[in-house]
């Protein structure tokens, strides 16, 4: 029989199976710590007691120590035989798990999945699909970011994201992208609870015109959604105007003055839902309906998504399906 120690001048993390352990053995000896009996352990690994017997026999070399006695009705595995036996179980299951992982990852049920958005369909689209994730494939990690169009495509692009809702800038080659149209994002007009205009049933866009607005830079979609509507229509541009990309910084601003500012609807709709974070904007009644240019879900051309990403869009659709037959369901009742 080996000396346990033989070869401690080259111990290493894998210092059975250079010595050429099987997993086969390390079944058997579990099996064996269980049953007690050699041909009861063989039968179940679909064996013959005497493969079975040689399967011990060569991992007690590889080893170097005894591993079971043999007595009257069967087998008693020795000190070294149970300790085995407990490594042996941790590693099968172990791999039993590595297994159940990879089938999850395989399924699209486990992974990261890196999405962008603009500022309505995040709300309206993405925030759905997280509450779906949570619940249903709760090993899905989604991260997701939110800005312009032009920071989600230059994300996209240094491989920062998986994909995005949003609009291809105007500078792209649309050869390097797929999309998927998806449809036009409503403009809101906001302003602070209170607001002189909010006490009307009904205004003009035009009557917006008097207070100061806040509006995104110049050439963002938003911005040249709302001034081409107003140019379009014989009104002036806004003459006192405070550009900020900032949702945040706008809100800020709004609810301390009787500025305005276009919002994209889903955001305004959720901040007028009641609560703290709808208590001091009202949304403001404007006959007019504006829309901001259509926006798509945007991912990289010839890319072969991951899983878990197959799985997000999948859910996006189903969400977008959804959306669609409430639509459908509302103008027809």
């Amino acid at each position: 029989m080996n000396d346990l120690n033989k070869g401690n001048e080259r111990v290493g993390q894998d210092e059975f199976i250079r010595r050429g352990l099987r997993f086969s053995q390390l079944r058997l000896i579990s099996l064996l710590d269980r049953k007690g009996q050699i041909s009861s352990a063989a039968a179940q690994l679909g064996m013959t007691q005497s493969a079975a017997s040689r399967l011990l026999s060569e991992l007690e070399y590889t080893v170097g120590a005894k591993l079971y006695e043999r007595h009257g009705r069967g087998v008693v595995l020795t000190e070294a035989g149970q300790a085995l036996a407990r490594q042996a179980l941790i590693v099968l299951n172990q791999l039993d798990g590595a297994h159940d992982e990879l089938a999850q990852i395989v399924e699209g049920a486990r992974g990261l999945v890196r999405v962008g958005a603009v500022t309505g369909p995040s709300l309206d689209l993405v925030m759905p699909v997280i509450r779906q994730l949570r619940a249903g494939y709760p090993g899905i990690e989604i991260s997701v970011l939110v800005d312009t169009s032009d920071k989600l495509a230059e994300a996209l692009f240094s491989y920062n994201l998986d994909f995005y809702i949003g609009r291809l800038p105007e500078e792209m080659d649309a050869k390097s992208v797929t999309m998927r149209p998806i449809g036009v994002e409503p403009i809101t007009m906001v302003a602070r609870l209170d607001h002189p205009l909010g006490q009307h049933h009904t205004i003009s866009i035009g009557d917006c015109l008097d207070y100061d607005w806040i509006l995104q830079p110049v050439g963002s979609p938003m911005r040249r959604s709302i001034e081409s509507h107003l140019l379009a229509n014989r009104f002036t541009l806004p003459e006192h105007v405070f550009v900020t990309a900032s949702p945040l910084l706008a809100l800020s601003i709004i609810s301390e003055t009787d500025a305005v500012t276009p919002m994209a609807k889903p955001v305004a709709d959720f901040l007028y839902k009641g609560g703290s974070l709808g208590a001091n904007i009202c949304k403001l009644p404007v006959r007019e309906h504006i829309d901001v240019s259509p926006y798509s879900i945007i991912q990289r051309a010839s890319v072969v998504q991951t899983p878990p990403v197959k799985r997000v869009l999948a859910l996006i659709e189903e969400e977008l399906e959804r959306q669609g037959e409430e639509r459908d369901s509302s103008e027809t009742s």
